[in-house]
């Protein structure tokens, strides 16, 4: 059984086998152009969403911890009142001067207390209407970017179902093609070309005595070069891979209408 090392390939059928993946992956492309800033658009609202959640997260730790304070000097008023209470009841029972004025300084010094706290209290609660509010604005963008990331994720999830199957068809034909071409180096300068090629196209064939992509006028000579079929020519230019348009299997006279 032949093998493909038993009969090197011509230098035209290389060029159809360029063609004809150039033509598989030009459709992958498209498919991928259906898709279009979506996946982008989804990956960012995710992003978007993931630092909303922190900031909500984090107000709720600081609102819980002024909700902590505030509890901490309800708490410190209780035991100052109570102490209040004592040392006015000890007053009735002081023997001396000094006693009393001890007691004295102590019911003001728990008065203070109070005060203090209730100083505290008040700062917390103010702290918290501000955090609620912040909060609020927070939870309003995180819901309507739930929303948004829904919808995309739905309009992603459809046209992915719609184009999978296709998808993966083409990249298993491409590779089985590209594993019949036997010029490693032809095939690694396609992909290369197609890379930085703006539109993806690696192999293009002459229109109106032009290149194919970069639109620039080929000279007679090298036209009939490419037509010969006897070596692989690139475009001076923008340095793809010229055909002539028979091997596209286009007619001169399609190549001379197209625009």
């Amino acid at each position: 059984m032949a093998t493909k090392q038993d009969k090197e390939l011509t230098v035209e059928e290389r060029l159809k086998m360029l063609y004809q993946l150039q033509t598989i992956l030009s459709e992958v492309d498209r498919i991928k152009t259906l898709r279009g800033e979506l996946p982008l658009e989804v990956q960012d609202l995710e992003d978007g969403i993931a630092g909303l959640q922190t900031r909500v997260n984090k107000y709720n730790d600081l609102i819980s911890e002024s909700e902590t304070t505030i509890k901490n000097q309800h708490a410190t008023i209780e035991q100052a009142s109570a102490l209040i209470d004592k040392y006015t009841k000890d007053q009735d029972n002081v023997r001396n001067n000094r006693e009393y004025d001890y007691l004295l300084k102590e019911i003001e010094y728990q008065k203070l207390n109070i005060e203090l706290a209730e100083k505290k209290i008040n700062e917390a609660t103010r702290h918290i209407e501000s955090l609620k509010g912040e909060m609020q604005g927070a939870q309003e963008q995180l819901d309507d970017s739930l929303h948004v990331l829904d919808e995309k994720k739905g309009e992603l999830d459809e046209i992915v179902s719609e184009t999978r199957q296709d998808e993966e068809k083409l990249r298993e034909k491409a590779k089985k093609l590209e594993g019949k071409i036997d010029d490693t180096r032809l095939l690694t300068a396609f992909k290369r070309i197609r890379k930085n090629a703006r539109n993806g196209l690696g192999v293009v064939y002459v229109q109106r005595n032009a290149c194919g992509g970069c639109f620039n006028r080929i000279p007679a000579q090298r036209q009939m070069e490419i037509k010969l079929h006897k070596k692989i020519i690139v475009c001076e230019y923008c340095g793809r891979i010229l055909i002539d348009p028979e091997i596209a299997g286009i007619s001169d006279v399609d190549a001379k209408n197209q625009a």
